[in-house]
């Protein structure tokens, strides 16, 4: 799934090749919503190998559902489905495009899945990183005040505001690529993809929650 904070991921020097998943608001959503919680399914991406001990254990849950989630999600035969719409061309970036587009569904059809408003939400998170940065990565650190100026979290409810995301992460991959011209593939098969993430999501949820995690 998607990336509103898909600006701060770092890439690999490998051609072509984005670390990390993209669906920020999505493992913010999932969280079991308490400070520590939100933290560890947002580092969930940030935090490499032992370095995960560092961190208490309501974090390191956080952390470990963040990556429980996404193998869910990238196994789940809709979400394959969804990949399979991208253009041949942009096939690489597959798996990044569709994390970036059920983000942006998550983020337009947010009343239907949660009472708190989005805008809430995201100042809710924007404070309890604020008041938590000491303990943040630095390459999450660094760009904690563009996310909140930004308001990113809210921002992906606009169909242009994935078009500027996905410029802005082609602009920083090592060679020439077509990643931005992905927004694309999220319009030229829009009706279907968002069908898509109505059915998958609910799976989802009910994974995160259910789950003894």
């Amino acid at each position: 799934m998607a990336g509103a904070i898909a600006c701060i991921l770092e890439l690999d020097d490998r051609p072509f090749v984005i670390k990390d998943s993209m669906n920020y608001l999505a493992h913010l959503f999932l969280s079991k919503g308490t400070p520590e919680s939100l933290i560890g399914n947002l580092l969930g991406d940030f935090v490499k190998g032992s370095a995960v001990n560092l961190y208490p254990e309501e974090i390191r849950k956080g952390i470990d559902l963040h990556r429980k989630v996404d193998s869910y999600t990238d196994s789940h035969p809709i979400v394959r489905s969804s990949k399979s719409l991208v253009s041949s061309q942009r096939r690489r970036f597959a798996g990044v495009l569709i994390d970036v587009f059920y983000d942006h569904f998550l983020a337009k059809n947010w009343r239907e899945y949660s009472e708190i408003p989005l805008q809430d939400f995201s100042q809710d998170v924007y404070k309890i990183l604020q008041d938590n940065r000491d303990i943040l990565p630095d390459s999450l650190q660094r760009v904690l005040p563009t996310i909140i100026a930004r308001d990113l979290l809210s921002s992906y409810q606009e169909i242009a505001e994935i078009g500027i995301t996905l410029t802005r992460m082609s602009a920083r991959l090592k060679r020439t690529n077509n990643l931005a011209s992905g927004i694309e593939d999220l319009t030229a098969n829009y009706q279907r993809l968002e069908s898509d993430f109505r059915d998958f999501f609910p799976d989802l949820i009910k994974y995160a929650t259910v789950g003894k995690f």
